[in-house]
């Protein structure tokens, strides 16, 4: 007669429509008292009986140890419908873009159990032939968050994806920055048009297209204060990322404009009166200062559209510019004009000089002039 296994060390039988040595333990309850039972399967009974052996030295250990069917797929898959409740619906559009081009295609059958550092390695290394470092980047943030959201549900031991190293990949299009005259012509080209004050605000206050995208007439004073020495400013406060902040808390800031940004703003807010009048009640009053016709916000597919008429009438080819690149024209222009690294980093809201001076290397140097001011004699 076989020898009952004591209690705690689970159980073994035969499963006869399978075909397979069965092992089972408890591994908990549930809150209403119903038993967790871990299983496992084997070929012959030795093998049945190691895979037991393992969950009840896993249970001893405490850790938990996951089903065997659960994929990386299935992973990846639960982390971007659960996992990203704070993030902005652009962010996780591109999420889900990466994760459904890259990850689930090449790991996604693999069980997560199964999965480790090499084969991690591996893929990054096959993937570094093709993608940017940025995009590796993102694509080894994407599959080690989703881990680390399983592991936390007891799916997996450990996160073995924050062994692995990301590997340098293809060089990536360089951001460029428009050369003092090429900025003259796209002013001139945007003269006139409704995507006009945006143009010339991007150039020469370097706000970030959201931040522009965000900006109220509530905070734009096209006055300012004459008897205090207080020129007209806008308050960059906001922006259209996820729960409307800007970027960091450095990137709040508020700055004098340009003359000519003075006069595109108040020749814009009186066109936008027209639309406002021509709409009637099917205007959607949200105090914008750029909006759409009926005052609804721009996306940025509007103002890439716009921008890309804009610099094609400059002579531009519009299919090597995209609108973040005005941002890169403002630093490169103060830069070549004096003004400090310093200075800079305070008004395009960099919380340091470091990220300035990497991004925009090749145009900063040492110079000693200040922002507005500079703006007004270049483009007068």
């Amino acid at each position: 007669m076989t020898e009952r296994r004591s209690r705690g060390d689970g159980g073994l039988h035969w499963d006869e429509r399978r075909q397979r040595w069965i092992a089972s333990v408890t591994v908990g309850y549930t809150p209403a008292g119903k038993r967790i039972v871990k299983k496992a399967s084997g070929k012959t009974k030795t093998e049945a009986k190691a895979k037991l052996k393992e969950i009840i030295r896993d249970l001893d250990d405490g850790l938990a140890s996951g089903p065997a069917n659960y994929t990386v797929g299935d992973t990846v898959t639960n982390w971007l419908d659960v996992g990203l409740p704070r993030r902005g619906g652009s962010t996780v559009a591109n999420y889900r873009s990466l994760c459904e081009k890259h990850i689930i295609p090449d790991l996604g059958a693999r069980k997560l159990r199964e999965l480790s550092a090499e084969d991690v390695d591996r893929w990054l290394s096959v993937k570094s032939k093709t993608l940017s470092t940025r995009t590796l980047r993102l694509l080894h943030s994407c599959l080690s968050r989703a881990v680390k959201m399983a592991q936390a549900r007891d799916k997996v031991k450990r996160n073995v994806v924050g062994l692995a190293d990301v590997p340098d990949g293809q060089e990536g299009r360089p951001s460029k920055a428009l050369t003092l005259d090429q900025v003259e012509a796209v002013l001139k080209a945007a003269e006139g048009t409704r995507i006009g004050a945006y143009v010339v605000l991007s150039l020469l206050i370097g706000a970030r297209t959201e931040e522009l995208r965000a900006l109220v007439w509530a905070e734009v004073d096209l006055v300012g204060d004459p008897d205090n020495d207080v020129p007209p400013w806008i308050a960059v406060w906001r922006s259209v990322r996820q729960g409307g902040d800007t970027k960091t808390r450095k990137s709040r800031r508020s700055l004098a404009l340009p003359k000519r940004c003075v006069e595109a703003l108040t020749e814009h807010r009186a066109v936008q009166e027209q639309d406002k009048e021509k709409a009637g009640k099917s205007w959607r009053d949200n105090d914008l200062v750029f909006a759409s016709l009926v005052g609804t916000p721009l996306d940025s597919h509007n103002v890439r559209r716009a921008f890309r008429k804009v610099i094609t009438d400059a002579g531009i080819p519009a299919g090597e510019w995209t609108p973040r690149e005005m941002r890169h024209s403002f630093v490169s222009v103060l830069s070549d004009s004096g003004v400090p690294l310093e200075t800079i980093a305070r008004l395009v809201g960099h919380s340091g000089t470091a990220v300035t001076e990497a991004v925009y290397r090749k145009q900063i140097r040492p110079v000693l002039l200040g922002g507005a001011d500079v703006m007004d004699q270049l483009f007068a």
